[in-house]
């Protein structure tokens, strides 16, 4: 399991280095921008760390690329976090990209706002 501090460290890293999928996401989350919801990003969560948290409600959103493409690290990852309470959303970065606006959707639907 990793080092908490190291998890720490690594969320801080991964915050000043996004991707550029998770920096439009990031840019559309922000500053309870989305109805209100507040979202934290790079944040770990036990020996994981998720691309967005939102607290309230409990939900998780991932940008992945192709490397995310039936990753069994991914299933037990997302098992852990379901088993936390977290709702688990992945888009593709493409979908971010292209269609921003259905993955806002798709989100504020999951999070029981719309």
């Amino acid at each position: 399991m990793p080092d908490h501090d190291w998890l720490k460290t690594r969320a801080r890293e991964m915050r000043r280095q996004p991707t550029v999928t998770e920096r439009l996401l990031w840019a559309l989350l922000r500053g309870h921008r989305l109805d209100g919801l507040k979202f934290r990003r790079q944040v770990p969560l036990g020996r994981y760390i998720a691309d967005f948290a939102c607290f309230s409600p409990r939900l998780i959103i991932e940008a992945d690329g192709p490397t995310h493409e039936n990753s069994a690290h991914d299933l037990e990852r997302d098992a852990w976090l379901r088993g936390q309470g977290f709702t688990i959303l992945r888009f593709r970065n493409a979908d971010v990209d292209k269609a921003p606006e259905r993955v806002l959707a798709e989100i504020l639907r999951a999070s029981g706002r719309k």
